[in-house]
C-alpha cells in the first residue's frame, strides 16, 4: 500500500491548527518522555503531547496536515508546522538537527547536517548512520541545546520538535528558519514528510516510505496467517517497559501485521512492569533493548526472577537482545528498514 499525505490542508488552516497546539507548551518534567519513552524533561512539549493525553494520540493526524502548498523546486516556500508557519527562502544546505529522528530523515534524503544534538549520555552519531552522516558538530544534547554553537554554524534550516524544544523555538528562529514536528516517535512517517517538505525533497521521501511499506508488507506475507506474537521489552534506568502501539517499534509491528500479546494492545507508548511482574512479557518472541548502562537498570534482578526464567520464549531461546539505537531510538526510515531486516532474520525460517 502506498504511503501518501492525507491531503494537504490550506496553509492558513494548517497554520491555525499548528498554533493551537502550542497551548500545551507548559513544561512538565515528570511527563518528559521521548518517542520511545526515554526519561527526558521536555522543554515545552507538555504532558498532553508527551504521553497518554489527547494531543499525544492525535499527533500523527495533526502532523499530516502540516507541510507546504508550494510545488517542488519553488522557493521561497512556507512550511506550516507545530509552532506556526516558517518561510524558507532557498533550498537548505546547512541544516542543524535536534534529535536522532531528524538526523535519520535528513541523512536518508542525501544531506549531511552541519550540527546535531544527540540524546543524553550518547557518544554522538548513531552507528547505523555514521558512514552517511558526515561529521556534524555537536550542538549540545536534545534537552540541553547550545544556542551559541548552533548560531556559530550559520545554519539555513533547523529541524526539531515541539516536545523537545518549544521553549527554545523563538531563539532558534532568530538564528535560522526553524521547523518543528509535534513530537518524535510514532508519528515518524508524518515527521519525515514534514522535514522533506522543508528540504524540498518530498518525492524522495515518499519513494522511501513506499519502499518501507512494501518491505513491511512482504515480511508480513512471508510470515503467513499464523504469525508469532512479539513482546518489545526495554530496560531503562528506573523502569522496565513493554512497548505498545503508539511507539516507533509499535508502528513497525503494525505495518507487518505481527500481533502483540493482549496486554500490549493499547494505543499508548508503553506498559510499565516491575521485576516481580515479568510474566507479563509472555509472547512467542521477546525482543529486548537496554537504554544506557545495564547496571543502571533492573535487568539483572528482572531476569533472575523465576517468572522470567519460566517464560516459554526464554526457555526456547526466543528471547533476543536487539540494538537499542535502531529498534527504540531510530525514529526514522533508515532505522525502520534495519528493524525489518532484523525481524526477518529472527522470524522467517
Amino acid at each position: 500500500m502506498s504511503f501518501r499525505r492525507r491531503g494537504t490542508a490550506a496553509v492558513a488552516l494548517a497554520a491555525a491548527a499548528a498554533l493551537a497546539l502550542t497551548a500545551c507548551g507548559g513544561q512538565d518534567a515528570k511527563a518528559g518522555k521521548d518517542g520511545n519513552g526515554k526519561d527526558t524533561a521536555p522543554a515545552g512539549g507538555g504532558k498532553a503531547v508527551a504521553q497518554g493525553g489527547k494531543e499525544f494520540s492525535e499527533a500523527a493526524r495533526k502532523t499530516a496536515a502540516f507541510g507546504t502548498t508550494s510545488p517542488a523546486g519553488q522557493f521561497p516556500r512556507t512550511i506550516t508546522h507545530a509552532m506556526g508557519a516558517t518561510e524558507i527562502t532557498a533550498a537548505p544546505k546547512r541544516v542543524v538537527v535536534l534529535d536522532v529522528g531528524e538526523l535519520d530523515n535528513v541523512v536518508s534524503l542525501g544531506l549531511q547536517p552541519v550540527g546535531y544534538a544527540p540524546t543524553e549520555g550518547d557518544d554522538g552519531i548513531p552507528g547505523y548512520l555514521k558512514k552517511e552522516a558526515g561529521e556534524p558538530k555537536s550542538v549540545g544534547t536534545i534537552n540541553n541545546l547550545n544556542l551559541e554553537a548552533i548560531n556559530a554554524l550559520k545554519p539555513d534550516l533547523i529541524l526539531g520538535s515541539q516536545l523537545r524544544s518549544a521553549d527554545k523555538y523563538e531563539a532558534l528562529s532568530k538564528i535560522a528558519p526553524t521547523v518543528f514536528s509535534i513530537r518524535p516517535g510514532f508519528p515518524w512517517k508524518e515527521n519525515y514528510l514534514l522535514n522533506a517538505a522543508a528540504l524540498d525533497k518530498t518525492a524522495e521521501a515518499r519513494t522511501k516510505l513506499d519502499a518501507y511499506q512494501a518491505k513491511a508488507a512482504k515480511l508480513g506475507d512471508d510470515l503467513g496467517e499464523k504469525k508469532p506474537t512479539v513482546t518489545m521489552l526495554r530496560y531503562m534506568p528506573g523502569k522496565t517497559r513493554l512497548y505498545a502501539g503508539a511507539s516507533f517499534i509499535g508502528t513497525i509491528l503494525k505495518d507487518t501485521g505481527i500481533p502483540r500479546p493482549q496486554n500490549q494492545q493499547v494505543e499508548d507508548l508503553a506498559v510499565e512492569i516491575s521485576p516481580e511482574r515479568m510474566d507479563e512479557a509472555a509472547a512467542d518472541w521477546i525482543f529486548t533493548g537496554v537504554y544506557g548502562k545495564k547496571d543502571k537498570t533492573k535487568r539483572d534482578s528482572a531476569e533472575a526472577n523465576p517468572l522470567w526464567k519460566n517464560l516459554e520464549a526464554v526457555q526456547q531461546g526466543r528471547a533476543k537482545d536487539v540494538p537499542d539505537e535502531t529498534w527504540y531510538l531510530g525514529l526514522g526510515v533508515t532505522a525502520a528498514d534495519k528493524v525489518l531486516d532484523d525481524l526477518r532474520t529472527f522470524l522467517v525460517k
